[in-house]
Formats: structure tokens, C-alpha cells, sequence
């Protein structure tokens, strides 16, 4: 597997972890600097952004994705995401959102992490 495969695969992951609200699964695929930007513009640590999914600030139903394009440059790279997911944010009710990730990840001891990720629509 090459590394954009790898990487294709760290967001299917990423996905399959959300729904699951795997916290563990996702800690090992995102650095420890990881910041994720809402498409309201908040921005959050790695681990602010996994309380919320612990405590049921957001909750991811399924995801069907649409692409995955990554673009890889020695240990860094960044890969856009577009996915159908069903979720439920901020008390609102289960919608069907067309959402676009675009993130940004190193490559550290042999294996990519997320550093940062931008929730948009499409």
C-alpha cells in the first residue's frame, strides 16, 4: 500500500472512529498539536474536540464518501475528504450534511497523523 492509499484509509478510519465515538482509535491517528476547525470558524484542540464527542456534543450516524484526493509532499500532505454524513451537532436534530474535510498531516516514525482539519460543506 503506498502512502495515499495509507492515507485514503486513515479517513475511512477517521469515520468509522467518529460513529463508534472510538476516542483511542482516534488519539492514535491525530498529533498531539491537532486543532479542527468547525465551519463556524471555532476552532478546537484534539482533545476539547473529543470531549464533545464523548459527551454527545456531536454524534455521527454513517458516512458515505464521495472522494478522497491526497496530495502527498515527502512527510507532509494534505488530502480533501467529501463525505454524506448523518449527524446531530450542538443539540440540533440528525440532518444529512455534504461535508468537505480538508486536512493536513506529517508523517512521524512511519506513520501519518491528522494535524489539522477544516469542516465545510459541498
Amino acid at each position: 500500500m503506498d502512502d495515499k492509499e495509507r492515507i485514503r484509509d486513515l479517513y475511512r478510519r477517521y469515520w468509522e472512529c467518529m460513529i463508534g465515538k472510538d476516542t483511542e482509535g482516534l488519539r492514535k491517528m491525530m498529533a498531539d498539536d491537532y486543532v479542527l476547525m468547525h465551519m463556524t470558524g471555532v476552532r478546537q484542540s484534539k482533545e476539547v474536540f473529543l470531549e464533545g464527542l464523548v459527551d454527545g456534543t456531536f454524534n455521527y450516524y454513517s458516512a458515505e464518501h464521495d472522494s478522497i484526493e491526497v496530495n502527498v509532499e515527502g512527510n507532509t500532505a494534505k488530502m480533501i475528504g467529501k463525505s454524506r454524513v448523518a449527524a446531530a451537532v450542538y443539540g440540533g436534530r440528525r440532518s444529512l450534511w455534504r461535508l468537505r474535510g480538508d486536512f493536513t498531516l506529517r508523517k512521524e516514525n512511519g506513520a501519518w497523523l491528522l494535524t489539522s482539519s477544516r469542516a465545510s460543506t459541498y
